[in-house]
């Protein structure tokens, strides 16, 4: 159980569920949380520590209800290494017949609690309606020491549909924290580093994601990419490995390229790191302006309503009076200061969601005309998000006061400001 970190509390729970092998155990249990928070890790971790008889069930793979049944039958009788030999294979086509061939299997081994994991399980819901009910009662139906397992990433509240459920112990994996993220990004600590110098790197990259991101596998895989950035001084004799202000100095602007893909890596780690190498180093124009085509042809004023996104996105709601009231002055000396004093720019935190009501407010402040609201502004802000410049930022479903999120890059705003001869860093907080 070492592998296991940070969740020793859900483990133990687990342990005591589990109890001793031929035991009869509780009839089902639901296993939830967001992605990457260790379910199938400990899951799995623990029935191959403890040798508990268990078949899988990735629930993608199995998408109907026969490859289901077919899967679970076939591995518990051993014969799913022989899939090439079909005449030896448990053919099922409904429930019923599962139950009895299960029946059939179960009897012939001994009387250890047989465990039916179902991992990716909301796709149950997909299918049959009898066979979320019918699994979770499977101990009842068969009268065998089975127990079902189901993990999701969803709330249990969510499978309700109809009656005749059996509710399941439920076990809720959380969010790991960031002491908890810390901890688990050291165990990649490279030998020749310090543990020290790496826990106060993971820290440093903690302080400006942890805000956007709390995925541990997209963590991971920014803190190892750009691991290599932050140790490159101290590899060129440049800097010593406790001079944390030049070490930041170097790391910034990998930082900053890093949260604009953060969550759209549509490449491999090596082929984005190509790509920065050529975008850094070509001193071709033609190949620089095709690595940062920013183009795109857009109504007059859908680019209005992307700069008034943009700009609702980047600059902290109390600033809404400084930059577009009227009349409003420059503000006072220690607000000044105190701006200078912030030690993060809003862009390094990526972009924050906005009301639609401050994206319109923003919006009749900069236009030059006079705009009559009509649903035909509203509808280019539909437009802007279909075409995944703007998204939204909580349920669709919130009608009375939804929210949205700016998706552009600087460099894209800055072009289509210039095609409607809008300074768009006069009315940016981080640049003003």
């Amino acid at each position: 159980m070492e592998a296991i970190h940070c969740r020793q509390k859900q483990v133990a729970v687990l342990k005591d569920l589990f109890g001793k092998p031929h035991q009869m155990s509780v009839p089902s249990l639901f296993i939830y949380g967001h992605t990457s928070t260790g379910k199938t890790l400990v899951l799995n971790t623990l029935l191959k520590t403890m040798k508990l008889p268990h078949v899988i069930v990735n629930c993608v793979e199995c998408y109907n209800e026969r490859f289901l049944y077919e899967y679970i039958l076939n591995y518990i009788a051993g014969n799913f290494d022989m899939m090439a030999a079909t005449a030896d294979l448990i053919k099922c086509d409904n429930m019923n017949d599962f139950i009895r061939h299960l029946k059939q299997i179960v009897t012939g081994l001994n009387s250890e609690t047989l465990y039916i994991v179902f991992d990716k399980a909301e796709f149950l819901r997909d299918m049959e309606p009898n066979i979320l009910p019918t699994f979770l009662k499977l101990q009842e139906l068969t009268d065998l020491n089975v127990f079902v397992i189901m993990v999701s990433d969803i709330v249990w509240e969510k499978y309700r549909f109809g009656t005749g459920f059996c509710e399941p112990f439920v076990i809720n994996f959380p969010d790991y924290s960031k002491e908890e993220l810390v901890e688990i990004l050291c165990l990649d600590c490279p030998e020749e580093y310090p543990i020290g110098f790496y826990n106060m790197y993971a820290n440093l990259v903690l302080s400006i994601f942890h805000y956007a991101c709390t995925n541990l596998k997209e963590l991971k895989h920014l803190v190892l990419l750009n691991f290599k950035h932050y140790t490159q001084p101290i590899k060129k004799g440049e800097v010593s490995i406790t001079d944390t202000k030049k070490l930041w100095k170097n790391i910034e602007p990998h930082l900053k390229k890093a949260m604009s893909t953060l969550y759209l890596r549509e490449v491999s780690s090596c082929q984005w790191e190509n790509y920065q190498y050529q975008l850094e180093t070509s001193e071709n124009a033609s190949l620089q302006g095709l690595l940062n085509k920013s183009h795109v042809e857009l109504p007059f004023y859908s680019k209005y309503l992307l700069i008034a996104a943009y700009l609702a996105s980047y600059n902290p709601a109390k600033s809404d009076r400084k930059f577009f009231a009227k009349h409003s002055g420059k503000g006072s000396r220690k607000s000044q200061q105190s701006k200078k004093s912030e030690r993060t720019s809003n862009h390094m935190l990526g972009p924050k969601p906005f009301p639609l009501d401050r994206l319109m407010a923003i919006f009749y402040s900069i236009v030059d005309a006079r705009v009559t609201p009509t649903a035909n502004i509203f509808m280019q802000v539909t437009s802007l998000v279909s075409l995944h410049l703007l998204g939204h930022a909580v349920g669709e479903d919130q009608i009375e006061q939804p929210k949205y999120k700016c998706l552009v890059s600087l460099d894209f705003i800055k072009s289509i400001a210039r095609t409607v001869n809008f300074d768009v860093l006069r009315y940016l907080y981080d640049f003003v």
